[in-house]
C-alpha cells in the first residue's frame, strides 16, 4: 500500500509541474486528461516503480 501512496504523490507531482509547464497553452483539465491517458495504459504492469517518470515523459510533450 506504500509504494501505492507513494506512485499517487509523484503522480500529483508531475501533474503539478506539467500543470505549470504548459500553462500558457493548456489548462489544468487538459493536462490532467492527458496524465489519466497515459496512466491507463500502464494499469496492468505489475512493475510499478517507473510508471510516474514514464507518465511524465510520455506526455510531457503535449
Amino acid at each position: 500500500m506504500a509504494d501505492k501512496a507513494r506512485e499517487n504523490e509523484a503522480i500529483r507531482g508531475m501533474v503539478g509541474r506539467l500543470t505549470d509547464d504548459f500553462s500558457a497553452t493548456h489548462n489544468p483539465a487538459e493536462v490532467e486528461s492527458a496524465v489519466a491517458e497515459a496512466l491507463a495504459s500502464f494499469t496492468d504492469r505489475p512493475v510499478r516503480d517507473f510508471v510516474p517518470v514514464l507518465v511524465e515523459r510520455r506526455h510531457g510533450r503535449c
